[in-house]
């Protein structure tokens, strides 16, 4: 098999690529070609948890899985909270092709996601970016947003002001750094990737007809409250999975949907927006929200993208086992 280490995925992600990639994935999902079993996680009780994700994607012509850990306390220590590895298949055979580094495959599928909420979802007018978070999620999400729409301005706010100074610098966008009453204020388009617990997109504080992409994920993490998400139109990745709770869906929508607050029918998929079985907003001032929980479809398309890169460039390193 052939393995992938950081540096040579890093080296090897293109954007665009990886866009492409994730939206064929989603359109194989919402169009039920895909396979797609629920997520499990074995929880280390007081640390963390160790999932694992297993997806197959026809179109794309990728069988993989990934595992995932989600350990909130190493942000202190300054280690990654979360940490991967994706191993990839050939359909035909079963046989592993490779064994891909995951870390920044996780940050990049998932903000190349929400950058396809961008796409359907923002008003064409929207100018101003608004970034929660500090971490990998949060650069990758700058990145791909910007990617796909013209921002004026990006603002960057997070619960340290030296962190969301340095990401400011950092990205090559019309960046700076900001409080997060500002940042949400003067949005027209929010990617929210922090570990909240309460929300901090709250209902009379978000601009009428802002688009807001919600990416955190904890067991009782809140990045909207509940009254924005009852009005909003609600997009996911697959409804089945999102709409289930935690660890394989979002319990913020899960218990809307239990309580009757919100329909089934009324979430949108983002393979259904992509391949045009949704028109998508239909009113400017409407607030829509993605909320995203990975699924695993993204992961395999992303390892897929880069792997055929690294074959085209003899990178990477063989390995038996």
């Amino acid at each position: 098999m052939r393995v992938l280490d950081s540096g040579t995925v890093a080296e090897l992600l293109d954007p665009d690529a990886l866009l492409s990639a994730v939206a064929t994935a989603m359109v194989d999902l919402s169009h039920g070609r895909a396979s797609l079993p629920p997520r499990i996680a074995a929880r280390v009780e007081g640390a963390g948890l160790l999932a694992t994700m297993p997806a197959y994607s026809p179109t794309a012509g990728v069988l993989a899985a990934k595992l995932l850990t989600v350990y909130l306390g190493n942000a202190a220590a300054g280690h990654p909270v979360h940490q991967a590895a994706i191993a990839v298949f050939d359909p035909p055979t079963g046989r592993l092709r490779a064994l891909v580094a995951g870390d920044l495959l996780t940050a990049a599928r998932t903000a190349a996601c929400s950058a396809l909420s961008v796409r359907h979802l923002a008003r064409p007018d929207a100018r101003v970016l608004a970034v929660l978070g500090t971490g990998p999620q949060a650069r990758e999400h700058a990145r791909y947003a910007a990617r796909v729409h013209p921002f004026g301005e990006v603002l960057v706010a997070g619960r340290d002001p030296d962190k969301a100074a340095a990401l400011a610098r950092e990205l090559d966008l019309p960046a700076r750094p900001t409080t997060l009453a500002e940042a949400v204020a003067a949005a027209d388009v929010v990617c929210a990737a922090t570990s909240t617990v309460a929300p901090i997109l709250r209902d009379g504080e978000v601009r009428p007809g802002t688009h807001i992409a919600s990416v955190g994920y904890i067991p009782d993490g809140r990045e909207v409250d509940a009254a924005v998400l009852r009005e909003a139109l609600l997009a996911v990745e697959h409804r089945a999975t999102t709409l289930a709770p935690f660890p394989t869906g979002s319990n913020d929508l899960a218990e809307l949907l239990e309580r009757d607050e919100i329909a089934r029918e009324d979430v949108v998929e983002i393979g259904e927006l992509v391949a045009g079985d949704h028109p998508g907003r239909s009113d400017a001032e409407r607030i829509t929200v993605f909320k995203s929980v990975g699924v695993a479809v993204q992961d395999a398309a992303a390892a897929a993208a880069v792997l055929a890169a690294a074959e085209r460039a003899g990178a990477g390193t063989d390995v038996a086992l």
